[in-house]
């Protein structure tokens, strides 16, 4: 993920321990042999520089004034940025959404079950051990149906007496 989030082949090479020379060959080569992800990258920085900003699938802004700057390396940060927000923020927002609708539909329908916690894509559920797999049926159900999508939402829904044993 850190190619389409504008990783540096500096940073690349430092992640995955090989020289800058090798980590700016395996960004090239990605983006060589995935040239829809490329075309996306050059559209969402230009995009950005032109608007002043990128949005989500849902319309939420994210302003980058960094694009604008004199200073190379805060411009470059600018189109990291960039390249982040529109990802990260959608995520996000189907996050958001995600928890709205399991809340609704487990107090409509399971109310002595509580949506305790939100710890990046894993919804944290506390109810009785007899309802889990209704429950855990319900939060995977809301949770794939989100958003509409080219690619689906596939959810994963376990239970157990802590978050460690349900893992």
């Amino acid at each position: 993920f850190g190619i389409v989030y504008g990783i540096s082949e500096f940073s690349l090479s430092e992640d995955i321990g090989v020289s800058r020379f090798e980590a700016k060959q395996y960004i090239d080569s990605y983006l060589e042999n995935y040239k829809g992800v490329s075309a996306f990258m050059k559209e969402v920085v230009e995009n950005a520089r032109n608007s002043g900003y990128t949005t989500t699938l849902y319309g939420r802004r994210r302003y980058i004034p960094e694009l604008k700057n004199t200073n190379y390396n805060l411009r470059q940060a600018g189109e990291r940025i960039a390249l982040n927000a529109p990802i990260q923020g959608t995520a996000a927002d189907i996050m958001k959404i995600a928890m709205l609708r399991v809340d609704a539909a487990l107090r409509a329908k399971y109310p002595e079950a509580k949506l305790l916690l939100q710890v990046h894509d894993e919804l944290i559920v506390e109810c009785p051990e007899d309802i889990a797999p209704e429950v855990a049926a319900v939060v995977r159900r809301e949770m794939e149906a989100v958003a509409d999508l080219k690619v689906p939402l596939i959810a994963e829904a376990k239970w157990g007496k802590s978050w460690f044993e349900a893992k």
